[in-house]
């Protein structure tokens, strides 16, 4: 597998990139505002850009999808493998779950479960390491790191079985 390079571009957001095995460098932008490029370097000069595709947020997933499972999702996969007694789990908050609409704080996930809430993703994107004031909106996925057991007993408070 190929070494993905992360370049942060002030301003602008995150460029990532790898060499293909015909050594041609394909990469993706990642702007602030969470739009998406899709870039194909010329073979003769690494530096310049031959292609540029801007990809809508749907647009993205489902190239994405088309390519097959997203490499952080393996690595993470591969981790949660390596790591006993670890497990990552992304939950969808239903509408009309025990903890819905109400913020990390009032619901103590932590304290009541154990496990650690490391990123909520919502339609608009993500936020990394949600405070206690953050909301448990329906619709959106939380991204879940603990025990089995503690998986399990959070997924009971946020969804509707």
């Amino acid at each position: 597998m190929a070494d993905i390079q992360e370049t942060h571009l002030p301003g602008i957001g995150i460029r990532f990139d790898f060499p293909t095995s015909d050594g041609t460098r394909v990469g993706v932008l990642v702007h602030k505002t969470g739009r998406r490029e899709l870039l194909v370097y010329r073979q003769d000069d690494p530096d310049e850009c031959a292609i540029s595709i801007e990809l809508e947020s749907d647009e993205a997933r489902t190239l994405a999808e088309m390519l097959g499972a997203s490499r952080i999702i393996e690595q993470l996969d591969n981790l949660r493998q390596e790591v006993e007694g670890l497990s990552i789990d992304w939950i969808t908050i239903d509408e009309s779950a025990e903890w819905a609409n109400r913020t990390l704080g009032e619901a103590a996930v932590h304290t009541r479960t154990g496990v650690s809430i490391v990123a909520i993703i919502t339609a608009n994107g993500s936020i990394a390491a949600p405070g206690a004031n953050e909301l448990l909106q329906p619709g959106t996925k939380v991204v879940a790191v603990g025990s089995d057991e503690g998986i399990e007993t959070l997924t009971a408070h946020l969804r509707v079985n």
